[in-house]
């Protein structure tokens, strides 16, 4: 018997749009960030960062939470836990592939590849839940995945060649796809805040043995300072509760296609904030990919 009772159908259409909602946040959330992140990287080495990243948000979750398990019952919290622990090692292993990845690849290149997951989610999701997506959530899928071609175009025409960045890159899309259909399906088993803790607690533990990769080093800069604690609290700690929570009462495909919006919010932080052009391409890839959410979101 589980932790948490699954959601009902009438509850699950009752905080819809909430859920709905709450990932439309997240995604700002994390396209906001690539500017300061992408400063920040600049003095500090890429797997540090996470390490810090992650085990500061582990701590804020801790603490957010306590008053929480508190009322749980031990076999609840360490189901919840275990099913975290299983959401954080894809997630872990995505962000870790992405960076070995950007090694040898351009950035246009891990963009495109990165978001891969967007269609690999309802794919896979078929497959191992026998759940096959609606007709409305399959246009929203296609025209989001072309409108982040269009975006990515002229870097893909200037740089794409298959090479081992590449292959690793999509390795990343196939762990981030599985990491949002296993914060689904344990979302929806087991207690909120044991999953939410348990994939960010992993992904720290996991980051910290990965510090034999790269040696760490940091210029403790206010840059730094700011992305680590922006990061951790922000796009760490409220940003993947804000999910768990979200995914009991939505599905890993819709959630896919919202996060579409995250390099949306990204190009537009980047043009009003970082000093980046404009181009019609990522123009006409915004506007494909808003399509494809509003084509899902605004169904009856």
């Amino acid at each position: 018997m589980t932790s948490a009772a699954a959601p009902t159908l009438s509850a699950k259409r009752h905080y819809r749009w909430q859920a709905d909602a709450a990932l439309v946040v997240v995604a700002i959330i994390w396209g906001s960030t690539f500017v300061v992140v992408k400063k920040a990287l600049a003095d500090i080495s890429t797997l540090y960062f996470l390490f810090l990243r992650f085990s500061l948000a582990t701590a804020c979750l801790m603490l957010l939470f306590t008053p929480g398990f508190r009322r749980m019952r031990w076999p609840e919290i360490g189901r919840g836990l275990g099913g975290g622990a299983v959401a954080g090692l894809f997630l872990w292993l995505g962000y870790i592939l992405q960076t070995m990845g950007l090694k040898y690849t351009s950035a246009g290149n891990s963009g495109f590849l990165t978001g891969l997951y967007i269609v690999l989610v309802p794919l896979i999701g078929s497959v191992v839940f026998r759940k096959r997506p609606g007709g409305r959530e399959i246009t929203g899928i296609a025209a989001a995945a072309l409108g982040l071609v269009v975006m990515t175009l002229p870097s893909l025409a200037a740089n794409f060649s298959m090479n081992r960045g590449d292959l690793l890159t999509v390795g990343c899309a196939v762990a981030f796809a599985f990491h949002l259909l296993s914060v689904g399906y344990y979302s929806q088993r087991e207690k909120t805040q044991a999953v939410a803790l348990g994939q960010i607690g992993c992904a720290a533990v996991l980051s910290g043995f990965a510090l034999g990769i790269e040696p760490p080093h940091a210029l403790w800069t206010r840059s730094v300072w700011f992305a680590i604690v922006l990061t951790a609290i922000f796009a760490t700690a409220a940003a993947f509760a804000l999910q768990t929570w979200a995914q009991r009462y939505t599905t890993p495909t819709r959630t896919a296609l919202i996060f579409a919006l995250e390099p949306v919010v990204a190009l537009a932080t980047a043009v009003s904030i970082g000093g980046e052009p404009l181009t019609l391409y990522a123009v006409a890839g915004g506007a494909l990919i808003l399509a494809g959410i509003l084509a899902v979101e605004l169904k009856p």
